[in-house]
């Protein structure tokens, strides 16, 4: 995404959801999640809000729309992924909103 972000501010990514790399990232998390509980809990559905924060390389911050499959209904949950500079990811978190 954009390089030219100030570094340390939480920045709104604009067009983000026609991004096919944070719609990327976001599949990302929810599968690092899936690997987590060792079952295929959440289904990916769609990004509702995306921002950017300038690191050693990019902190995404995403709101989810996803399905669980075992209490079947759609939640909602915000991640945090981080791309490093050599363009591997990590998982930072992960957390249904109301969960404290």
């Amino acid at each position: 995404m954009a390089a030219t972000t100030p570094s340390g501010g939480i920045n709104p990514i604009e067009g983000f959801e026609n991004s096919l790399e944070i719609e990327c990232l976001a599949r990302f998390a929810v599968d690092e999640y899936n690997k987590k509980q060792n079952a295929l809990v959440l289904e990916f559905k769609k990004v509702l809000d995306a921002k950017q924060q300038l690191v050693a390389g990019f902190m995404y911050y995403l709101t989810l729309e996803v399905f669980d499959r075992v209490e079947k209904k759609k939640k909602e949950c915000e991640t945090k992924v981080w791309v490093k500079p050599d363009n591997s990811k990590e998982l930072q978190e992960f957390k249904f909103f109301g969960d404290a």
